[in-house]
C-alpha cells in the first residue's frame, strides 16, 4: 500500500480535530481518506497508529462510548481528541 506511518498518524490528528471537541471518528473513516478505492487493507496500520498515539496521550480510543487503554483495543473502536486538546 505504501502509507507511511507519519501519514496515517497525520490523518487520524487532522480527521479527530477536525471532528471537533468530544466527537470520535472510525478507523475506517482514516482508511478511507488515505486510499479511498483500497482502504481495507489500511485498517490494521491505522489500528497500530491509533495505539501509538493514545499510548502518547494524542487521541482516545473508545469501546462502547469510553475510553479503553491502547493494551485493551478491540473489537468496534472509534477515536476522539482528549477534552481540552487543542493541536
Amino acid at each position: 500500500m505504501g502509507v507511511s506511518r507519519e501519514a496515517v498518524e497525520a490523518e487520524i490528528l487532522a480527521r479527530t480535530a477536525a471532528a471537533g471537541a468530544g466527537a470520535s471518528i472510525t478507523p475506517s473513516e482514516v482508511a478511507q481518506g488515505l486510499a479511498p478505492e483500497d482502504w481495507r487493507p489500511l485498517l490494521g496500520p491505522v489500528r497500530q497508529a491509533a495505539a501509538r498515539l493514545a499510548a502518547a496521550g494524542r487521541i482516545e480510543i473508545l469501546r462502547k462510548g469510553k475510553p479503553v487503554p491502547a493494551e485493551a483495543m478491540r473489537g468496534v473502536i472509534r477515536l476522539r481528541r482528549p477534552a481540552g486538546t487543542t493541536e
